[in-house]
């Protein structure tokens, strides 16, 4: 028997990931700010979503883009300062929004003040805040672990002749999180912004805070190739999801908790089984939602996304609350990896599966592959290993408001190219057009308020046929069955399993009567008749 849906705002509720660098920028320096997202708050919320989760805003030099951070408890220059942040969150409660913030618990800047101590000495008192190890025997790094942007996870130092640990960048030195006095000031830094009044978080790479005690040998990958990333060259059987990042996890749901009605959202890239397991247990309760990527990781065919919802639900605890994505500022964009007429079925799957949805801005647009010349990339990612063609800079690229110059985002060149078509494609462009992307999002966020159905009801999976997904959802009578075409051609549907008709309440298409077909790249939701 699956949870039913409660009465925190998260469970029937919508998140929208906003990029700071990128969403708006108001003091002319082609990077976008806290001011900006506070001046752009009205097309959030016409969007009918319910919180915004914002991308690091931390001081940081930007190594990593905010993702090393040099201070917890402030806010970067570029974006504002604290009044400034104070102002948006004002904002955004005074909406009706709730605002989560990106939590980086597993590694700081190596500029981070506690890192400077720490690599100051190897008497000094936070020297045992970062992993530190001597050489190998005979020399050398102390094992055989990959940074996951490639290269030795390990850096000398040669001031005080050992190696810290960096799962990611060498300016981003992983905390310990074995000391104590780690966890206590994290918490201090959930507390400073829970304080503050932020409904929640999202926790960077939660599966990688905790490392295994001995730091052996990472076992190698024995379907790895050169066309994979570096870092799958190994398993991160030792580096990754340890047992005792679960009891931190547990803390860190014990101290939400006791601010009332927010929300953890915990990054986890693992397999279904072992995802799971970061929900806890119903007296020990972990992060609300652990991200599910599956969608953005999947490719885009019927049966297989067919069987990863399955089994995704079935890996879910029974008191457990799923939750989707199909596009992130890690990952290319949906409608670059599958066309933008696909895109509009992926945005109906994605507002129609049991679950929380999480948005990224921008595809609300369609936006789809931007054009970045290599003298304007800025992703370390790319440049660490650029045969690959990974880099992140193509998600990342400035929201297009209009057809003014620069887009209506800065009154300069921003800090990365816009998208090719911006001039066609834009917020006020699309506002004009019945039938633009950002209308057809609005009007499927306006039907998960109008029918409980889809934002609360159970799930259950049907035989679609060849490229076609398709699931009834239902809740208290209500009954709904959506049907996905997957292809870009003519396919029909068995409703053997359905019942009969009542009408057809939503189409990625014009609206029209069903008559047992869908058309290429058609997405319909279909009022079923209540059984009796």
């Amino acid at each position: 028997m699956r949870k039913k849906v409660g009465t925190a705002w998260w469970e029937t509720g919508v998140i929208y990931q906003i990029y700071p660098r990128s969403f708006q920028d108001t003091n002319g320096d082609g990077v976008g700010d806290l001011a900006g997202i506070e001046a752009r708050l009205d097309h959030v919320a016409a969007l009918g979503v319910d919180a915004i989760w914002l991308s690091p805003i931390f001081p940081s030099p930007m190594a990593d883009f905010g993702y090393d951070v040099a201070d917890y408890c402030g806010i970067e220059p570029a974006f504002g300062d604290l009044a400034a942040f104070d102002s948006l969150i004002a904002a955004v409660h005074a909406r009706g929004l709730k605002l989560l913030l990106d939590f980086v618990p597993n590694h700081t800047s190596d500029e981070h003040p506690w890192f400077v101590e720490s690599r100051s000495s190897r008497d000094n008192p936070k020297r045992d805040w970062y992993i530190w190890r001597d050489p190998a025997p005979g020399g050398g790094v102390p094992n055989n672990w990959i940074s996951d942007f490639g290269g030795s996870s390990w850096e000398w130092d040669e001031a005080s002749g050992q190696y810290y640990l960096h799962a990611f960048l060498k300016e981003q030195p992983d905390l310990n999180w074995r000391n104590p006095q780690v966890r206590a000031a994290m918490s201090d830094v959930l507390r400073f912004w829970l304080d503050r009044g932020v409904d929640g978080f999202r926790i960077d790479v939660l599966w990688h805070i905790v490392k295994h005690e001995a730091l052996p040998d990472n076992p190698l990958n024995p379907d790895w190739s050169p066309e994979i990333t570096e870092r799958d060259r190994l398993l991160q059987v030792y580096s990754t999801d340890q047992p005792e990042a679960h009891a931190i996890s547990a803390e860190m749901r014990e101290l939400a908790d006791s601010y009332g009605d927010r929300v953890l959202v915990g990054e986890i890239f693992l397999p279904p089984e072992r995802h799971a397991r970061w929900y806890g247990t119903p007296e020990r309760p972990q992060v609300h939602l652990p991200f599910n990527f599956q969608l953005i990781e999947s490719p885009w065919d019927a049966a297989h996304l067919r069987a990863v919802i399955e089994t995704y639900e079935a890996s879910l605890p029974e008191f457990g609350w799923p939750n989707w994505v199909i596009g992130s500022h890690d990952a290319p964009r949906i409608a670059a990896r599958i066309g933008e007429a696909q895109a509009r079925v992926a945005a109906m799957l994605l507002l129609t599966l049991r679950g929380t949805p999480t948005l990224y801005q921008g595809d609300e647009l369609g936006i789809g592959n931007v054009t970045i010349p290599v003298e304007r990339m800025r992703d370390p990612q790319h440049f660490r290993q650029p045969s690959l063609n990974i880099g992140r800079d193509r998600s990342r690229t400035p929201m297009p408001w209009d057809n003014s110059a620069y887009a209506g985002f800065s009154t300069v060149e921003p800090w990365l190219p816009l998208n090719d078509d911006w001039r066609e494609r834009n917020v006020a462009t699309q506002e004009a057009d019945p039938d633009s992307m950002l209308r057809f999002y609005r009007s499927m966020l306006a039907l998960r308020r109008v029918h409980p159905a889809l934002s609360a009801g159970s799930l259950t999976l049907l035989e679609g046929g060849r490229d076609v997904l398709c699931y009834v959802r239902e809740h208290e009578g209500e009954r709904l069955a959506v049907f996905l075409n997957l292809s870009s051609g003519l396919r029909h549907c068995e409703l053997r399993d359905c019942g009969s008709i009542d009408g057809v309440i939503a189409s990625t298409l014009s609206p029209r009567p069903f008559d047992g077909t869908l058309l290429p790249d058609e997405g319909l939701i279909l009022r079923l008749a209540k059984v009796s």
